[in-house]
């Protein structure tokens, strides 16, 4: 109801009301106290209708029901909390593993940097485009670089030329693949020299022992083809093709240990996967050690490799070091 509408309709009513005093006073008659009483009656009753009008009247502009000039109740539903829309994706373990590796700490050592074999664990790292610490064939930096604070996530010994690593080497090593969880890959086909000494510290809580000489350069059997050591990231490779290099021996043999939890991934037989061995993987995969050396095999071979030792070493570091 507009202004307009709702003033002259108190005028109206105020009108009725004043002629309504007016006819009583003008007459007064010896019942004028009832009359009086019903006056005052037809007022209030009169207000009331006004006053329901005016609230019909605002209620049907708004919509709201009524019954009798009364509003109904009305009912209004609580809010509803509706989650929001996820802004970002969050990565799998796989993918934060492969983003940890890209720019992970790797301390290198390998001796043939300087040789004309040539540096293919250098090759196989720079392949993979990892970011890496190269000590070359530098014992006195291999030294320091493993007395130093920096947490290596994966230390590679590549020592071919057999007048190297050994001794107080392992006693620093060792304690940072047990204790730390370090992941580490070895390189070393002069085990024989060094199998009593204090390599012993990583081969024996690793599960293997040296088993004597292979005496010539052959083709190495696959024993544990399901492992991703032979799959990821690479695969379609063998050991099968060599052209000897080293014509002295063809690396050491390693035997697992009574109540090992090592295994043999290749070995000289393919029917032997306790002894005879020349590959073996121990500490839940973090540790390969390799008993033959590199170049005497197809160089595309051992680069895809290395590639998936480097792989899968760390994946296992990352796994025990969250």
């Amino acid at each position: 109801m507009s202004t307009n509408a709702r003033n002259g309709l108190f005028a109206f009513t105020a009108g009725i009301i004043l002629s309504l005093l007016a006819c009583n006073l003008a007459a007064p008659t010896p019942s004028a106290e009832s009359d009086a009483t019903k006056v005052a009656m037809q007022v209030q009753l009169t207000m009331q209708a006004i006053q329901n009008a005016t609230l019909a009247a605002q209620v049907a502009q708004a919509g709201q029901p009524t019954q009798g000039g009364q509003l109904l109740p009305t009912y209004t539903p609580l809010p509803t909390y509706t989650l929001p829309a996820p802004t970002e994706i969050i990565p799998s373990p796989t993918q934060n593993i492969a983003d940890r590796i890209k720019s992970t700490k790797i301390l290198v050592y390998e001796d043939t940097f300087l040789s004309y074999l040539g540096p293919w664990v250098k090759d196989a790292l720079d392949a993979m485009g990892l970011n890496y610490k190269y000590d070359a064939d530098a014992m006195g930096d291999f030294m320091a670089d493993l007395n130093s604070s920096t947490p290596w996530a994966l230390i590679i010994v590549a020592a071919e030329n057999r007048d190297s690593i050994q001794g107080e080497f392992w006693d620093i090593i060792a304690p940072k693949v047990i204790q730390n969880k370090t992941a580490l890959i070895v390189e070393m086909w002069y085990l024989s020299d060094t199998a009593n000494g204090r390599i012993k510290s990583l081969t024996t809580p690793c599960g293997i022992e040296f088993q004597g000489v292979r005496k010539d350069v052959d083709s190495i059997y696959i024993l544990e083809p399901q492992d991703p050591v032979f799959s990821s990231p690479n695969s379609g490779f063998s050991l099968i093709h060599f052209n000897p290099v080293w014509f002295d021996k063809g690396g050491d043999y390693i035997r697992l240990t009574a109540g090992s939890n090592a295994i043999l991934l290749a070995g000289g037989h393919p029917n032997e996967k306790s002894s005879y061995g020349l590959m073996a993987s121990c500490f839940d995969g973090r540790v390969i050690i390799q008993t033959f050396s590199n170049h005497d095999y197809k160089r595309s071979d051992i680069l895809m490799l290395w590639q998936n030792y480097i792989t899968n070493t760390l994946q296992k570091h990352f796994e025990a070091v969250p």
